[in-house]
């Protein structure tokens, strides 16, 4: 809000109308000047505020109870004491920009090396990432053919009637069942039916 135009046109608008209330109140009735008096505080708390001498009186406040020998309780350090490095309070939304405008190109030039390390570096990562992501989890061919007590030639159905027998010797339910050797035999089928 600070600095912003629509606040200072809203700002403008109570000015107006407490203008308004203030003739109303010469003209008809003293108790309008009791309204007039409400807008113009308004108006004048939002022009302050928009203007940004409420955020300089603010930061100045801070600033000197931050500095060393300052007014503050017990001058720099500890809780809530103000800034702890060099620091601007804004001045003006423009001019704050452009500013940052010219550090981020000057940013880019001095740290354009830092910026491309971390892009690689995080690049690298990413493929990383990618390709084990693309690792298949579990059991090779070879393994759940093995597991299934099957040939490499098997086709589908020799597939699945593997599967229902080995599932029911192995199912944790059944009296000899083994749950780590069930999704063994789950993981198997899966991989050679691709489910």
């Amino acid at each position: 809000m600070y600095g912003s135009r629509l606040v200072s046109a809203v700002a403008a608008v109570f000015a107006a109308i407490a203008v308004l209330f203030a003739i109303f109140g010469f003209a008809a009735n003293v108790g309008f000047f009791a309204v007039a008096a409400l807008f113009g505080a308004v108006a004048y708390f939002m022009w302050y505020h928009a203007s940004g001498r409420f955020a300089q009186r603010l930061y100045r406040g801070v600033e000197e109870r931050a500095a060393p020998g300052g007014s503050g309780r017990g001058g720099r350090g500890g809780f809530g004491a103000g800034p702890r490095e060099e620091w601007e309070p804004p001045r003006d939304e423009d001019a704050s920009g452009r500013q940052r405008a010219r550090t981020a190109r000057g940013g880019q030039a001095r740290g354009g090396g830092r910026q491309r390390r971390q892009a690689r570096a995080q690049g690298q990562r990413r493929r990383r990432r990618a390709a084990a992501a693309a690792q298949p989890s579990g059991p090779t061919a070879a393994e759940a053919y093995d597991t299934l007590d099957l040939n490499r030639d098997a086709d589908e159905d020799a597939v699945k009637a593997a599967y229902r027998e080995k599932v029911k010797e192995v199912h944790p339910d059944s009296p000899d069942g083994d749950e780590e050797a069930f999704k063994e035999v789950q993981s198997a089928y899966e991989r050679l039916t691709g489910d």
